[in-house]
């Protein structure tokens, strides 16, 4: 600890807060990685008492855990500045807002032997919290999506509404896709971030290197002073409509990335519908209702994540709590490390590495609402690994940015009325990234019911 001189600035930031997909393995030290407990917020959210004591007596530490911020990023990009010249820059750096510039996770942990203190869980999130998570009480709900989809089989219809009701999220198996091409993309992958820094940045989400957009190479946009960060990077692409995607940001190395990510795209595009297909039936609902709400200006995006190694993974996340706004994630999984964690009654369960080349499904805030509630877009997060780095893609499928969300009108009576009101999906997804970004709470779909 002495020789990281952010870590003192700990005390200063535990009473501020912040939060906002995918995905780790137990820690070194402690068997496993780490856990909210029932007690704590999932999503980070700042309590009163805390929000007082931070406005009330720490204004001017608050300062100071500012200015060592800047300092960290003067390490990380300014190298080898003339002290003249970094002292000049001190003075400079918070007028130009420098720490809304967050830096690689994975340079971070090439050169430091602590993580900085925005990367560090908060004090109330740490009341009770064992980031290790506990055993799954039972095997990943598993699907044969091909059985499923030929014939509708009753043993995997019936697999599938538990899954659904208990969990939202499950495992497919037979679901078509070459065992090869899952590989291919899982390779292109580490082989992009295996890149130069610099390299990377060709494909940056910052706008001349300070302007955030959701696109291409690099962390979540950072909102505020206090906001704590993940420890990840990631490159983010819009693959749907077709004529929408800004290749400016796909990679050019690997030469197999794009044309891996487009054929890729077209096999999960198959998988979504699928599922999507056999959802309503065991519903009761016509099988098109659902894969029919997609129109051609639905948008996918592609997401791979990195996590690198970490030296605190008790204390350190991933990805924060959080639940997905589309309404359908088809993940590919690290076949070597785990990470991903889903909230059940009050505790996070540890879901295994993938094996036998499945791919993970999980539903979303938007097919929450669409079914009234009947399936629930679950809490989950990414915690951290002392030794291992982890990789996973995932394909977010969501609906025309115009189009109205709501309940559909088959599953709606006077017994079974509409629990969520209605909202056009570009203004339920700016409440989801606000509900998230301010701490509020741990699920959004809670504050939209009628």
């Amino acid at each position: 600890r002495q020789q990281n001189p952010f870590l003192p600035l700990c005390s200063v930031l535990v009473v501020l807060s912040s939060v906002h997909c995918a995905h780790c393995r137990p820690a070194k030290s402690s068997g496993g990685a780490v856990q909210g407990s029932p007690g704590t917020e999932a999503g980070g959210r700042r309590g009163d008492s805390a929000a007082g004591l931070a406005e009330e007596t720490l204004p001017s530490m608050r300062g100071d855990a500012l200015r060592a911020t800047s300092s960290l990023k003067r390490a990380n990009n300014q190298g080898d500045r003339a002290p003249g010249s970094a002292k000049k820059h001190s003075r400079t750096s918070m007028a130009d807002e420098s720490w809304r510039l967050p830096n690689s996770v994975q340079q971070l942990a090439a050169n430091m032997q602590e993580p900085p203190s925005q990367y560090l869980l908060r004090e109330q999130e740490l009341l009770g919290a064992n980031l290790a998570g506990a055993e799954m009480p039972e095997p990943v709900p598993t699907i044969d999506l091909g059985l499923l989809s030929a014939s509708n089989d009753p043993e995997e219809a019936a697999k599938l509404r538990s899954a659904l009701q208990t969990w939202g999220f499950f495992q497919v198996s037979n679901h078509g896709m070459e065992a090869s091409m899952m590989d291919s993309v899982f390779t292109a992958s580490r082989e992009f971030f295996q890149l130069p820094l610099e390299e990377k940045k060709k494909c940056s989400n910052l706008i001349d290197g300070k302007h955030f957009q959701v696109e291409g190479y690099g962390n979540d946009q950072v909102r505020t002073q206090d906001q704590r960060l993940d420890w990840s990077d990631r490159l983010h692409l819009r693959v749907e409509p077709e004529g929408g995607r800004n290749l400016d940001h796909w990679p050019t190395h690997p030469k197999s990335f794009r044309d891996d990510l487009h054929e890729y795209a077209l096999k999960c595009k198959g998988i979504r519908d699928d599922i999507l297909r056999a959802m309503p039936k065991i519903l009761k609902l016509d099988a098109d209702c659902l894969v029919n709400q997609f129109n051609s200006n639905a948008p996918t995006f592609a997401r791979f994540n990195h996590f690198p190694p970490c030296p605190r993974p008790d204390l350190v996340l991933g990805i924060k709590p959080h639940a997905d706004f589309p309404a359908l994630t088809v993940l590919l999984m690290d076949n070597d490390v785990a990470g991903l964690q889903y909230l059940r009654d009050g505790t996070w369960y540890n879901v295994p590495a993938a094996c036998d080349h499945t791919l993970l499904i999980n539903i979303g805030l938007t097919m929450e609402i669409m079914t009234n509630g009947i399936f629930t877009g679950p809490m989950h997060r990414v915690v951290t690994n002392a030794d291992k780095e982890r990789i996973s893609v995932a394909m977010f499928y969501g609906v025309d940015p115009e189009q109205e969300i709501g309940p559909m009108a088959h599953l709606l009576s006077e017994e079974q009325p509409a629990q969520y009101r209605k909202m056009k999906a570009k203004d339920l997804l700016v409440l989801h990234h606000e509900h998230y970004a301010g701490g509020r709470g741990p699920r959004i779909a809670d504050t939209l019911k009628i």
